[in-house]
């Protein structure tokens, strides 16, 4: 029976099978599950914000793209992971509520989804599974036995990528 390892808001957690890493309800936000298919030590950031440069109460690393990623691949390595072999799946960066305002900063989703994009890139970590976008929230499943992302949507289905 597999262990369920719940990962809140502006958190990350490592693990390897049987667990399964999980996180409700991102908006916005997104899920950032990277995985080391030959350990099978995965890893899931549930991000906020994209940059904590910006923020000036930073404490949390958890919150932003950044530093989680960074932190998140660190455990990951004390766990066993190859840094070159980690490929990585990403979900979530909606965009929640319509604004008048033709303003980027209002469109936090999209700056997430982004800035994950171009922090795994620069670190050569291929993205397998992008499911970001959208007006509507996700919760996602993480197996680290065989690298499933299993994303659920309410009105939108499930999906395993």
């Amino acid at each position: 029976m597999s262990q369920v390892i719940k990962v809140g808001m502006a958190d990350l957690k490592v693990a390897g099978p049987p667990e399964v890493l999980s996180t409700l309800g991102l908006g916005s936000c997104i899920g950032i599950c990277l995985y080391d298919p030959v350990t099978k030590v995965s890893g899931l950031a549930h991000i906020m914000l994209p940059n904590s440069q910006t923020i000036r109460n930073n404490s949390n690393r958890a919150k932003f793209a950044d530093t989680a990623i960074n932190d998140m691949i660190g455990e990951m390595i004390t766990k066993g992971a190859n840094k070159r072999r980690l490929v990585g799946k990403i979900a979530g960066g909606a965009q929640m509520f319509s604004f008048s305002s033709s303003n980027d900063m209002m469109k936090i989703g999209a700056r997430n989804a982004d800035a994950v994009r171009s922090i795994l890139k620069d670190m050569g970590i291929p993205i397998k599974a992008d499911d970001t976008g959208g007006n509507f929230g996700r919760t996602i499943e993480f197996y680290p036995e065989d690298g499933r992302l299993l994303i659920k949507t309410i009105g939108h289905g499930t999906k395993t990528v």
